[in-house]
């Protein structure tokens, strides 16, 4: 049962991670700055670079990646846990820019991710590590 919460959350985070890659990577700065009007999800984005932003998108695409690749292909699966406290750490940045701003939410938002990568880096690290 521990096995298919961790394969859950991982899946989870992986969707998440994707999704958010792509749109850092391949959506123009201005667009997404246009999306903030409607959703306010990406104000931040008004005081990166463009650079900044695609090196955010392509760790994130590469989180999807070692969320779920290692474990499924069998090839050294050590790597699931390794990218979900490379996501805590994603995640702790976050936390620290949208409390700068004053965006509560998205704060919240952010820790229930962070909980999340904390619960599969300790599931694979302890609880149902993936051997051999």
């Amino acid at each position: 049962m521990m096995n298919l919460a961790l394969w859950i959350a991982a899946g989870f985070l992986a969707v998440l991670a994707l999704s958010s890659g792509i749109q850092k990577t391949f959506v123009p700065k201005d667009k997404l700055a246009a999306f903030h009007q409607r959703a306010l999800a990406y104000g931040w984005t008004a005081d990166a670079s463009v650079g900044f932003l695609k090196t955010l998108g392509v760790l994130e695409l590469l989180a999807a990646a070692g969320l779920i690749l290692p474990a499924a292909l069998g090839i050294a699966p050590v790597l699931v846990p390794v990218t979900a406290v490379c996501w805590i750490l994603l995640m702790v940045g976050a936390v620290i820019t949208h409390v700068r701003r004053g965006e509560s939410v998205f704060v919240l938002v952010c820790v229930i991710y962070l909980a999340v990568a904390a619960f599969i880096a300790w599931g694979r690290f302890v609880l149902e590590p993936f051997t051999g």
